[in-house]
């Protein structure tokens, strides 16, 4: 497939700047299959699901990695900003870097008070810093040195403050790692997660470490040749029970955004069980997979010709999705990650 085919206009005021007040009050579009759109808030979802389905949801928690600092040179220092993307070790980091062409193999770098050093820069343009702390002292470094990721289609039209430290974590994230957001979970209000429950609708709880190279825009012209940045993740022996038990008992598994599902999907088996998991993913989903796990879809509205969209177009069939994407559109739902949401269903 080609990249022009995920593409579609759409329109600058459509992207949220704000997330929703309270977060269960967005609107939330279901595709069911075979086309049918139908306008519901998220707070509707109980109503939405039935006893038995499970809703499997990333608990992974965003850090502050977007480093604000200078370049140290004999003569020369300059600005420079680094985002965080991968850890490597206690005490390195890959960073995507501002400005790229003027940053070298060597050079110190000095954060606030953290310091590091430019150990190496890779062929995609990633840099890898050296910090001079390590461990849980890089850690509290970053959290007070670094500010929340937010992505360059929020960041370039306003200044963050501080509500995006709470606006751009979820209600239910446990587990530091991530440099962005696993967005459709930002929907989610205590309220809402008890209602679920009280609905027979139960959650199971996966980790996958989102990586900055989620906002990385696809550059071939032929899909297939596009390669996604590996990203870390876990399932546990008790979250695959749960799944399992689901599945077998009639009930239908909702990933609660892109993460989860990529997840679910790189630790199924053929036959359609989840096995426990720890490591790193780049599964790479487009029209044509068969899924094994994933029944349903509850994420954001996303970019045109991003691997995202190709997801959505995978599940739910790529005619349905341009379809969708119309509807909202022209009905004024808001995009991207402060954005509204979607249940999508499973063409086949």
């Amino acid at each position: 497939m080609q990249l022009s085919d995920f593409d579609f206009e759409l329109p600058d005021d459509r992207i949220a700047l704000r997330p929703a007040e309270p977060r269960d009050s967005a609107r939330l579009l279901e595709v069911r299959p075979g086309g049918a759109l139908l306008d519901h808030r998220v707070r509707d979802l109980p109503s939405l699901l039935r006893a038995g389905d499970i809703l499997v949801i990333n608990e992974t928690r965003v850090i502050p990695a977007r480093l604000r600092g200078r370049r140290i040179r004999a003569g020369s220092d300059i600005a420079v900003e680094a985002t965080l993307h991968q850890r490597m070790n206690p005490g390195a980091w890959r960073a995507f870097m501002r400005p790229g062409k003027k940053i070298a193999a060597g050079d110190a770098l000095r954060f606030g008070d953290l310091a590091a050093r430019v150990a190496g820069k890779g062929e995609a343009g990633e840099f890898t810093l050296e910090f001079a702390v390590s461990g849980p002292d890089l850690d509290a470094a970053v959290e007070r040195v670094g500010e929340m990721p937010l992505p360059p289609y929020i960041a370039s039209k306003r200044q963050q403050d501080a509500r995006d430290q709470s606006d751009y974590q979820t209600v239910y994230a446990r587990r530091e790692g991530s440099v962005a957001a696993p967005t459709a979970g930002l929907h989610f209000t205590p309220d809402l997660l008890e209602r679920l429950e009280v609905s027979g609708i139960h959650l199971a709880r996966v980790t996958l470490h989102v990586g900055a190279g989620t906002f990385l825009p696809v550059k071939t012209q032929d899909v297939s040749q596009h390669r996604m940045h590996a990203e870390w993740g876990e399932i546990t022996a008790n979250t695959a029970a749960q799944v399992n038990a689901a599945r077998a008992a009639g009930g239908r598994v909702v990933c609660v955004g892109t993460t989860s599902l990529r997840l679910l999907e790189s630790a199924a088996a053929e036959d359609g069980r989840l096995e426990t998991w720890t490591g790193e993913t780049d599964i790479f989903i487009t029209p044509g997979r068969r899924f094994r796990i994933a029944d349903a879809l509850m994420t954001n509205f996303h970019l045109p010709k991003s691997t995202l969209f190709m997801l959505v177009s995978a599940l739910s069939g790529l005619d349905v999705m341009q379809a969708a994407y119309a509807h909202a559109i022209a009905s004024g739902y808001r995009f991207y990650s402060y954005g509204d949401s979607s249940l999508l269903w499973r063409a086949n």
